[in-house]
């Protein structure tokens, strides 16, 4: 899937058992909508981290799942976009700040720059 920005911001955590219903309800009804009204922002896609297999060298080999299990890629115009108040603000509203983030934990940030172009077939 090519990318439609030039940056790819990702955030990653885990949540609390207990509160996986709310996280999901929460990210899919209010957080995301949210953010995707920031200027710059252009798309989110939210993901969920499994074990897999992969034959490198010829031999298949078992990949256990590392890292955080929830991630979130938001494709962005660029880093300005994450510092801006209209960031700022998309990010305590709602439920958010009070019903989920209290509730996750090993949280991970990463910005990504595209260096290159995005490969395979074009509809």
């Amino acid at each position: 899937m090519p990318l439609s920005a030039p940056y790819l911001f990702v955030a990653s955590m885990d949540v609390e058992p207990e509160k996986e219903a709310v996280f999901h309800d929460v990210y899919d009804t209010e957080h995301v909508p949210n953010l995707l009204k920031v200027p710059g922002v252009r798309a989110v896609t939210r993901m969920q981290g499994e074990p897999f297999a992969v034959s490198i060298g010829g031999a298949e080999q078992q990949i256990a799942h590392q890292g955080p299990r929830y991630s979130a890629l938001y494709e962005i115009d660029g880093p300005h976009v994450l510092t801006s108040a209209a960031w700022a603000s998309a990010v305590e509203q709602g439920r958010w700040p009070s019903e989920v983030r209290p509730y996750t934990h090993n949280r991970h940030h990463a910005l990504y720059k595209l260096c290159g172009g995005g490969y395979g077939p074009h509809l």
